[in-house]
C-alpha cells in the first residue's frame, strides 16, 4: 500500500523508459477533461484533444529534437504527416488508458510518488534526495515540481493499469523449451565465396562503354549549384560577455525566493494502520475504528510496545515488519488527513485514531529535521548563473529583433550587424545547394534554401535572420556563386570504368555462383575449393555473412550435404554446404537458465501484443475520431 512503487521499483523503471513523448504539463484532470483551445484534433470517448494541446505536445517534441539534433535539426520534420499522426497516437493512447484506469478507479498515491522522485539519483546530492537540485534540474528542461509530478502522477496511474495486463501474459514451459531449442540449433557449413573483386581482372570493357555510359546518365555527373557564403551569428553564448550580474541584484533575488533556498521540515513517523475499504459497511468500519481505539489503549498503557504491537497488528506490508517506521518525509507526501495529524504532534507524541482512504492510523512521530534557510554564499554560485542566464535571454530577445530588422532593412550588406552588436563575420568556402557541412550555422535547412533563392543570389541581398537553434539566429549573404553544371567526361572517366567494371565482375562471380550450385546439386564435384568447416547458430551466427544465416537454416537437415547459394549486397556471392545438424552443447544449468531468458523473450512479446490488442479493444470501447484536416492544420512553430 504504502510501498506501491517501491515494491514495483524495476517494474515502474521499466515501464517509465518507454515513455518518450514530451508533454505540456496539462495535469491528469485537465488532459483528460480535453480543456479548451481551438480545433478538435482528436475525440476520445466524451472527451477532447484540442489543437492547443497537440501544437503544446508538438513544441515539446520540437524542443526535444532540436537538443538532440543541435544545428541538424530542421522543423520541417514536425511537418511530416507520419511524425504527426504518431504523436496523435500517443496523445490518444494516454488518453484512452487514463480514462479506462479512471474507470476502475486506479491511482497512484502521494507516498508512492514522493518515493520514487526521491529515489531518482539524479535528483541527489551525496546519496540523499536534494530540493534544491530537483528545482534546478526541472528548471533546466523548462519544467516545474507541480508539473513534473502532475506527468509522474499520470504515468504511474497508466503503469498500475498496463502492470496488471503484464502479469497475465503466459507462456507455457513446453513452447518455450521448443523455441529454445530451435534458437540453439547449430549447423556445421563451408563456404565458396565468389567476390566481385575477385573477377575484376577478366574484365574487358568495350571502347565506346565509357562514352555511352556518360551520355546515358548525364543526371549524375551533374555539379550542383555552389556558394560561398559570409554570415553573421547572434546567440545568447556570444552575448554572455557583455552580461553583468551587481551584489544588489543577486541580494534582491535571494531576499524574493528565500523560500526555494529552505531546506522544508521533514518528519519521521511511525503507524499502524488497520485497513478497510472506502466501500465497507458501516458497521464494519465501526469494528475496524473500535480494534484500532483498542490497540492505542494498549499503547496507552504501555508507549515502549508501539514497535511491537506495529508488527503484531498493522495491515501496511511496508512498514508493520520495521515496526510502523515510515521514514522521514515532507509535506505533500503523505493524504492529507495523516499528515495533518503528523504535523499537530509534537516529538515523541502518539495520535488519536485518524481515519484516511487507506483505513484508520494511530501515529507516532519519532523525528524533525530541516526548516532551516541556506545562507546567501552557498547558494550565490547558482543565483548568479541563473541571473546572468535570464540577463542573456532578456538581451537576446531585445536583440534579435533589431538584428531581424537590421539584415532586413540593410539588406546589402552585414556590417552593420557586425559592428552593433560586436559581432565577427565568418566566411566558408564552396557549400553545394542543399548539402551544407553538418554541425554548421549554416545546415538549418531554412537557411539554405533562402542562401539559393534569387533574392541572395542574383540581387545579393542579406537572408533574413533564421532561427537555427535556441537562442541563436543567423543572416548570410553570398559573395561568390557558380551555376550547376555538366562535369566533362575527363573529370569522370576513372569513376565510370570503375562503375562498369565492379557491375561487370558482380555479373561474373553471379554467373560462377550459379554454376557452382547447379553442379553440387546435380551431384558434380567443382574445382573451386571449400573453406574450413564452422559451427554456426541462431544464437551465434557471426562465423559467416548475416545475409546468409536465414538461407542456411532453410536448407533441409534430412538429406545432406545441402546447398544454398547467397547473394551478399554488392561485394559477390557465396556457395554453402550444409554438412551436420547439432545443438549447442550446454551444462543442464545453463540450457535452464537459456530457457528461462526465451521464456521471458516470449513474455514480453505476447505483452506487447496484448497491450495492442486492449489499444485496439478501448478505441473501439471510446469509440475515437481523427479530425484528419485539423491533424495537419498550421505548420509546426518555427
Amino acid at each position: 500500500m504504502f510501498d506501491l512503487v517501491r515494491n514495483n521499483k524495476r517494474v515502474v523503471q521499466g515501464f517509465l523508459l518507454l515513455i518518450t513523448l514530451p508533454f505540456a504539463f496539462w495535469g491528469i484532470d485537465s488532459y483528460v477533461r480535453g480543456g479548451q483551445g481551438g480545433a478538435t484534433i482528436a475525440s476520445v470517448g466524451d472527451f477532447k484533444i484540442t489543437q492547443a494541446q497537440f501544437q503544446q505536445a508538438l513544441h515539446e517534441q520540437k524542443n526535444q529534437l532540436q537538443q538532440r539534433l543541435g544545428a541538424q535539426f530542421d522543423p520541417r520534420l514536425l511537418d511530416q504527416p507520419g511524425l504527426r499522426q504518431e504523436l496523435l497516437n500517443q496523445l490518444v493512447n494516454q488518453n484512452l488508458l487514463l480514462q479506462e484506469a479512471g474507470k476502475q478507479r486506479l491511482y497512484a498515491s502521494d507516498v508512492g510518488l514522493r518515493q520514487l522522485i526521491v529515489g531518482i539519483p539524479a535528483f541527489q546530492e551525496d546519496g540523499k534526495f536534494s530540493k534544491s537540485r530537483y528545482e534546478a534540474m526541472l528548471a533546466a528542461q523548462g519544467m516545474n515540481p507541480e508539473g513534473f509530478e502532475q506527468q509522474l502522477r499520470r504515468d504511474l496511474t497508466i503503469q498500475q493499469l498496463l502492470g496488471t495486463l503484464g502479469d497475465s501474459s503466459f507462456v507455457p514451459v513446453t513452447v518455450a523449451e521448443q523455441v529454445a531449442t530451435i534458437q540453439s540449433e547449430t549447423r556445421l557449413v563451408q563456404e565458396i565465396i565468389y567476390s566481385a573483386e575477385s573477377f575484376l581482372s577478366k574484365v574487358k570493357l568495350a571502347p565506346e562503354a565509357v562514352q555511352a555510359y556518360y551520355t546515358d546518365n548525364q543526371k549524375q555527373f551533374e555539379r550542383p549549384e555552389q556558394v560561398k557564403v559570409e554570415f553573421a551569428v547572434l546567440s545568447g553564448a556570444a552575448l554572455r560577455a557583455q552580461i553583468t550580474v551587481s551584489e544588489a541584484e543577486v541580494k534582491t533575488a535571494y531576499e524574493s525566493n528565500k523560500s526555494r533556498y529552505q531546506d522544508p521540515e521533514q518528519r519521521r513517523a511511525s503507524h499502524i494502520l488497520l485497513t478497510v475499504d472506502e466501500k465497507a459497511s458501516d458497521a464494519d468500519k465501526a469494528k475496524a475504528k473500535e480494534k484500532a481505539s483498542s490497540v492505542l489503549n494498549e499503547i496507552n498503557v504501555t508507549p515502549n510496545k508501539f514497535e511491537a504491537l506495529a508488527r503484531q497488528y498493522s495491515q501496511d506490508p511496508g512498514s508493520a515488519k520495521q515496526g510502523g517506521d515510515l521514514g522521514y518525509f515532507g509535506k505533500g507526501s503523505m493524504v492529507k488527513p495523516f499528515e495533518d495529524a503528523v504535523w499537530r504532534l509534537k516529538e515523541g507524541e502518539t495520535s488519536a485514531v485518524v481515519q484516511s482512504d487507506f483505513g484508520f492510523h494511530i501515529i507516532r512521530l519519532t523525528g524533525i529535521k530541516g526548516g532551516k534557510t541556506k545562507p546567501l554564499e552557498a547558494v550565490r554560485a547558482e543565483l548568479e548563473a541563473e541571473l546572468r542566464q535570464q540577463a542573456i535571454s532578456r538581451k537576446f530577445a531585445e536583440s534579435a529583433e533589431s538584428f531581424g530588422n537590421m539584415v532586413y532593412e540593410q539588406s546589402d550588406s552585414l556590417q552593420p550587424v557586425a559592428e552593433k552588436f560586436h559581432i565577427a563575420l565568418q566566411q566558408t568556402g564552396w557549400i553545394s545547394k542543399g548539402n551544407a557541412p553538418s554541425g554548421t550555422s549554416l545546415s538549418n535547412s531554412k537557411l539554405l534554401n533562402e542562401l539559393f533563392s534569387d533574392d541572395t543570389v542574383k540581387q545579393h541581398r542579406n537572408t533574413q535572420a533564421v532561427e537555427v537553434a535556441k537562442d541563436t539566429l543567423v543572416s548570410a549573404r553570398v559573395i561568390e556563386h557558380k551555376a550547376a553544371d555538366i562535369q566533362p567526361i575527363e573529370a569522370v572517366r576513372g569513376q565510370i570504368e570503375q562503375t562498369l567494371k565492379q557491375k561487370e565482375a558482380l555479373s561474373l562471380a553471379k554467373a560462377a555462383s550459379e554454376e557452382a550450385l547447379a553442379n553440387l546439386q546435380a551431384g558434380k564435384e567443382i574445382k573451386d575449393a571449400w573453406s574450413a568447416s564452422r559451427e554456426v547458430s541462431r544464437i551465434n551466427p557471426r562465423a559467416i555473412p548475416a545475409q546468409a544465416i536465414a538461407p542456411v537454416f532453410r536448407l533441409p537437415s534430412n538429406q545432406l550435404p545441402a546447398f544454398t547459394r547467397v547473394d551478399l549486397a554488392g561485394r559477390g556471392f557465396a556457395v554453402y554446404k550444409l554438412l551436420k545438424v547439432g545443438q549447442n552443447s550446454m551444462s543442464p544449468t545453463e540450457r535452464k537458465s537459456f530457457q528461462s531468458a526465451v521464456r521471458q523473450q516470449l513474455q514480453t512479446l505476447m505483452s506487447q501484443e496484448d497491450t495492442l490488442n486492449y489499444l485496439k479493444a478501448l478505441r473501439e470501447r471510446y469509440k475515437v475520431e481523427v479530425n484528419q484536416a485539423a491533424l495537419m492544420d498550421n505548420a509546426a512553430d518555427r
